[in-house]
């Protein structure tokens, strides 16, 4: 695939090849997409396609033909800088020089290099400027070539995705193992890497979760009727309607307490974890997601996509998820949109929360209760 990419933009566009004689007519607008997908492959700008663009609205017919000269734009440089806002006419000829020089466009120069064109009755017969027709002729090229870069940006998103999530599994596995391969890969992920470097980070990754120890999990004792005390009408009032929505990385919020030696509270307790109250304190999420939280799957669905919008990237997401449940992490993220005019760096904020539900220093409860009692004394600083 990357072969073809290379080949494709060695090829210019100018050149006369048998096929592209036959390549008759093609939608100038498709052409442009086209060109889009594929720049970075013929080494073109956005500001050269914007130029590209301006020239194609001087070609009356929607059409382009692939005959040589029949589709000639004859434009003076004042009226495509009036259509490109203004463009500094050396930038504009700077463009100019790069989509002729690629080949993309041909010019057609007159005796004294005017662009201009000489009509008979109301027809053009002769026109000196730039000339569109390569685009017809070379039209297969393109389209190939944009499928292709289509081709390698899905390819580039599944490996991204892939390596996310591995980074994920070893931060659940090992939170303190490969402290800085986790922390390189999450700056690998801000940014845009090529192919090579996510396949390099993804065989890091696998192998640094082959080398962790296979951790069993215990066997769950059976359990016992002998040693219960009480009458029947006694249990029947200890039974709880309970949430079928369970999370699976609340027991990780649980172990947490427990290794804290606080008693284990029922969440439905806390202020913060009371649905209903949480939607009484967060009323920001709706003017994105109108309607009423029905269960706890709604409040993280709505936090995961919330999440991108508030600037936490979603690994941040995973890592609050993991260390407070995903239930305290929506509940957290609904809270925050509530204060984002006083959150500088939403990502850093989470993050930081989630490093004190880790040491059991964390609840969403004080949060929930400050919105509902209009406490403006608590300012986010992260």
């Amino acid at each position: 695939m990357k072969k073809m990419m290379e080949h494709a933009s060695q090829i210019a566009f100018g050149r006369m090849d048998q096929c592209g004689q036959l390549a008759g007519t093609h939608d100038k607008w498709d052409l442009l997409a086209a060109l889009t997908h594929a720049a970075e492959e013929f080494g073109l700008s956005h500001r050269t396609l914007g130029v590209l663009k301006a020239l194609m609205t001087f070609f009356p017919e929607r059409e382009i033909p692939a005959e040589p000269d029949s589709a000639v734009v004859f434009p003076s440089n004042r009226k495509l800088a009036e259509r490109l806002n203004g463009m500094p006419e050396s930038t504009l000829r700077r463009h100019l020089a790069s989509l002729t020089g690629i080949g993309i466009v041909s010019r057609k120069n007159s005796p004294n290099r005017k662009r201009y064109a000489r009509r008979t009755g109301g027809d053009c017969q002769l026109a000196f400027g730039f000339d569109l027709s390569p685009l017809a002729r070379h039209a297969g090229q393109i389209f190939d070539a944009a499928l292709a870069a289509k081709s390698q940006a899905e390819h580039l998103a599944v490996l991204r995705d892939k390596v996310a999530v591995l980074r994920q599994k070893l931060i659940e596995a090992a939170p303190e193992q490969a402290v800085e391969l986790v922390e390189a890969v999450r700056k690998l992920l801000r940014r845009k890497p090529c192919e090579d470097n996510l396949a390099q980070a993804e065989e890091a990754l696998r192998k640094e979760i082959s080398a962790l120890p296979e951790s069993g999990e215990p066997p769950c004792p059976a359990l016992s009727a002998t040693g219960m005390s009480g009458s029947c009408n006694q249990n029947e009032r200890h039974i709880q309607d309970s949430d079928k929505s369970v999370f699976d990385s609340e027991t990780h919020a649980t172990a947490d307490k427990k290794n804290n030696g606080k008693e284990n509270q029922p969440e439905n307790s806390m202020p913060g974890n009371d649905l209903r109250q949480v939607q009484r304190a967060c009323q920001e999420f709706q003017n994105f997601f109108p309607g009423q939280l029905r269960n706890w799957q709604d409040a993280d669905h709505v936090a995961e996509r919330l999440s991108p919008m508030m600037g936490i990237d979603m690994p941040v997401l995973s890592d609050a998820r993991a260390a407070m449940g995903r239930k305290q992490a929506a509940v957290a993220v609904l809270c925050m949109l509530e204060k984002m005019g006083s959150i500088r760096s939403p990502g850093a904020y989470l993050r930081r929360l989630a490093q004190k539900a880790r040491v059991g220093q964390f609840s969403t409860a004080p949060m929930v209760n400050a919105l509902l009692h209009g406490n403006s004394s608590v300012q986010p600083t992260c």
